[in-house]
């Protein structure tokens, strides 16, 4: 089965592309098969869906739009949702959350990371766990990560860190192996791969779509991430949005898509 992946939002826009196609930071990707239409992340704002329109790709009678997480250049436009759509994501994406510095012991806030968003107009799913979504579609679930970084804090009484637990990813179980679609990445590529293979029981991986999080990763990091790609052996690597021209210069053979492309997998 053919899986179409429509690259409605990223960073850049693809050469050759429609001069009128917004792009912005952020991701918000159209993956269909012949069954089934998933939106994986809406970008900041309603730029994906001028960019469909643009692209003449219909939103009409998706599946389900999954959110990766609650940062505002993957979900803040779920406004721009019809009513009533059906999104799937972890109870985390509504915490609101900053990115802040510590300064001589008392956390101060930076910039507000999570976008104003009334999520109670849609049919939400809200769960930690997996959910198959359709025969071959499978939202991940909160990831498990041995040693998390944070990202910021979470507005709360204690003003938590951010360990972005919310981030999950989109599986699809083609026939050549797993396809994992990441939004960022912040809970790292091995344990993102790993955690997909634990709970399909699936190892092949066929490809490796999104943002990585490594445009500012340590050279340790990536060649951590560099060996494990090659010990993996997946077929694709394509990484975009916040994977870094710094990430992309460590990852041999891996394609970049940007806004306006059109990625066919078989």
């Amino acid at each position: 089965m053919t899986l179409t992946i429509n690259v409605l939002l990223e960073n850049r826009r693809a050469a050759g592309a429609d001069k009128a196609l917004t792009t912005k930071a952020g991701l918000s990707l159209l993956v269909q098969d012949g069954s089934d239409s998933v939106l994986f992340d809406t970008g900041p704002d309603g730029s994906f869906l001028h960019n469909a329109d643009r692209m003449g790709i219909s939103l009409d009678n998706l599946t389900a739009t999954v959110l990766s997480h609650g940062h505002y250049d993957h979900s803040g436009g779920v406004p721009w949702l019809p009513e009533n759509s059906r999104i799937i994501c972890h109870p985390g994406v509504q915490d609101v959350r900053y990115a802040a510095v510590n300064l001589l012991g008392r956390v101060k806030k930076i910039k507000r990371l999570s976008p104003q968003v009334d999520y109670s107009r849609h049919a939400i799913e809200l769960t930690r766990t997996p959910v198959h979504i359709s025969e071959r579609f499978i939202w991940s679930g909160e990831i498990e990560v041995p040693s998390p970084k944070a990202y910021g804090i979470i507005e709360d009484a204690n003003s938590s860190p951010d360990y972005v637990t919310d981030e999950g990813v989109l599986i699809y179980k083609s026939d050549r192996g797993l396809i994992i679609i990441t939004g960022c990445g912040h809970r790292g590529v091995i344990n993102i791969v790993r955690h997909c293979q634990k709970i399909t029981g699936i190892d092949k991986i066929y490809a490796l779509i999104g943002g990585f999080h490594l445009r500012t990763a340590s050279p340790l990091r990536l060649w951590q991430v560099q060996r494990f790609l090659k010990h993996i052996k997946p077929e694709k690597v394509m990484g975009c949005h916040c994977t870094g021209p710094w990430g992309l210069l460590w990852l041999p053979n891996t394609i970049s898509p940007a806004t306006g492309d059109k990625i066919i997998l078989e």
